[in-house]
């Protein structure tokens, strides 16, 4: 696929790296891991530009200015967009990917609302997912029966489906489960915006319904939403509990969110009718 079809030329390069605190470095596997690491630990997952109706949608350049000019974060079609095209300014040999999130098996249909990010470096097939919930901090080789024990206590491997699908699971304490599944058809940028405007304005989609910021601090990972909050280290005890009330507040600012002080007034006021009977 022509490079100038997902823009990337428009990348601000060197700012993202700055922003990530790494510098440019040859396509290697070492510096892929610490590009993906970086950029999941430099940016919050979330969507709280979805509640605040004001997402400026997934083209590079609106993406780069809400990321690389203001901090701020997003969800997997804006983390991966942005990967994707620092991985190509680099040299990286990359393929984009959708897929569907949850276990197909379950029987609960779903759409393909998930973005991640394929490269191939020195013949190897690599899965970088910087953009979901509690993501990898680094790629996982896309083969069956690969796993990925980075952080001790949190596992991931993946199987290939027998629809020809890649499914990611997660070790969990109740053991395995399937954070999502990627399939092999090519993804154009428009197919990005359908999966974008779907997921950002469907009633039904957990993202306009309630909110959601995760992010990997030091020794933790953390998630909050607009009723409760998710503590999980590698290798312990998952804390799950009930938000307390005015910790939502906190919470943003020990997660970085980068709002501004309207933008931080609106949200917790969009909360309040959430959690309202």
């Amino acid at each position: 696929m022509p490079t100038d079809v997902w823009q990337v030329d428009q990348l601000d390069l060197e700012g993202y790296l700055q922003r990530l605190g790494v510098p440019a470095r040859e396509p290697a596997p070492a510096a892929l891991s610490e590009l993906h690491e970086a950029h999941v630990r430099a940016f919050t997952f979330d969507n709280i530009d979805v509640l605040l109706g004001q997402h400026p949608g997934v083209s590079l350049d609106a993406i780069q200015q809400k990321f690389v000019g203001r901090g701020r974060g997003g969800y997997c079609f804006e983390h991966s967009t942005l990967f994707a095209a620092a991985l190509e300014r680099l040299g990286y040999r990359v393929r984009r990917h959708l897929g569907r999130v949850g276990d197909p098996d379950e029987g609960t249909q779903q759409a393909r609302t998930h973005m991640a990010v394929e490269v191939v470096l020195a013949g190897e097939r690599l899965l970088c997912d910087p953009g979901f919930g509690m993501s990898l901090l680094r790629p996982i080789p896309l083969a069956d029966g690969a796993e990925d024990d980075y952080l001790p206590g949190w596992r991931y491997r993946l199987r290939r489906t027998d629809a020809g699908d890649w499914a990611l699971h997660r070790l969990r304490e109740a053991g395995w489960e399937v954070a999502h599944t990627t399939d092999e058809l090519e993804v154009m940028p428009l197919d990005v915006v359908m999966g974008h405007h779907y997921t950002s304005t469907y009633p039904g989609s957990h993202f306009t319904t309630g909110l959601m910021v995760t992010r990997h601090l030091p020794g933790r990972h953390v998630t909050v939403t607009h009723d409760s909050l998710t503590v999980r280290t590698p290798g312990g005890a998952t804390e799950h509990r009930a938000l307390r009330e005015g910790e939502l507040a906190e919470w943003l600012s020990t997660l970085d969110a980068r709002l501004t002080g309207d933008e931080r007034d609106r949200l917790l006021a969009t909360v309040r009718t959430l959690v309202s009977p």
